[in-house]
């Protein structure tokens, strides 16, 4: 049931792409707003109360329609985990502004490009080379193929039904809504929660770039690098990916008239418009091999 839970989400996903800011989550930002305002005193104890209170709940009205579904029919309690999925991960959340940063590319757009990356990653680009676009471009598929697919797809695997995706994608929410200030109290809790959540499928996610792309150069900028980012977890993806796909990332940035320095990841070329697509097909390449090892994991408890 997993992984056929996987695959058709993820084709249903391809069909029908869903948005960032789909009803759903809207209505759990709304609850999560109402909470912040009722309960934030400033102090931590505070901040996990909250946590509790806004997930909690979710996970448990999730996980009650499931197991009820599951005794009436185990294709309705599929069909359950499938519409999680599909609210939870996707990979065209990504894929999309990829595509279309790379078709401008290609196409002479540099204007349409840069437009493009700003609306992606809420990010100025006006003084961004086309060197620059081709890297920031990377570097942000490549955090969001994380959110969106692999993290919530090795919850997924790991809890019962749908509880691991829910679970996942709204610590992962929370994180980023209370806990994006680091002198909070209040939000210090839920960025702890998702840093825990993240801390093996980030070194799953690397490892599995470096199978599938450049393995020696991805470990060896895996090491030798991604302590040198702000944010561990995140220099381990971004190194590994640099490496696994023979590219430089990192590297300074020019943005609202100043520079931005940032470190070098990569042992690779300078990052232009063709490893946007070679970027796309690591990322998939990736997923693939993690609906083989779901595939062997579902065979050999089925035959265990």
């Amino acid at each position: 049931m997993t992984l056929i839970s996987l695959i058709a989400a993820l084709a249903l996903e391809q069909m029908r792409p869903l948005g960032n800011r789909n009803r759903v989550w809207l209505l759990f930002i709304r609850y999560a707003n109402h909470l912040e305002r009722t309960l934030n005193a400033g102090f931590n104890r505070h901040g996990v109360l909250a946590w509790v209170a806004a997930v909690l709940p979710v996970l448990a009205v999730v996980m009650g329609i499931y197991y009820a579904l599951h005794r009436v029919s185990p294709i309705l309690a599929l069909s359950w985990n499938v519409l999680i999925l599909y609210l939870t991960m996707g990979f065209r959340h990504f894929s999309g502004s990829f595509s279309e940063i790379a078709l401008a590319l290609g196409e002479g757009r540099d204007f349409d490009a840069r437009q493009e990356l700003a609306r992606w990653t809420n990010q100025p680009t006006s003084e961004l080379s086309i060197e620059e676009v081709s890297r920031l471009s990377i570097e942000q598929g490549v955090m969001d193929s994380y959110r969106h697919v692999f993290g919530t797809m090795f919850w997924f695997v790991l809890l019962p039904g749908p509880a691991g995706a829910v679970l996942y994608r709204a610590t992962q929410m929370l994180a980023q809504k209370w806990g994006a200030r680091e002198d909070d109290l209040f939000g210090r809790f839920s960025r702890r929660a998702g840093e825990w959540l993240d801390w093996m499928p980030v070194r799953l996610t690397a490892a599995s770039f470096a199978i599938m792309g450049d393995f020696e150069d991805a470990v060896y900028c895996w090491r030798s690098q991604a302590r040198t980012w702000g944010n561990y977890a995140t220099g381990i993806l971004l190194a590994s990916a640099a490496g696994a796909l023979g590219v430089k990332l990192g590297d300074p940035l020019r943005q609202d008239y100043t520079v931005k320095y940032r470190p070098e990841l990569g042992v690779g070329d300078e990052a232009d418009p063709t490893y946007l697509k070679s970027a796309v097909g690591l990322v998939w390449r990736a997923v693939l091999l993690w609906l083989f090892v779901v595939l062997l994991i579902s065979v050999i408890s089925f035959f265990g």
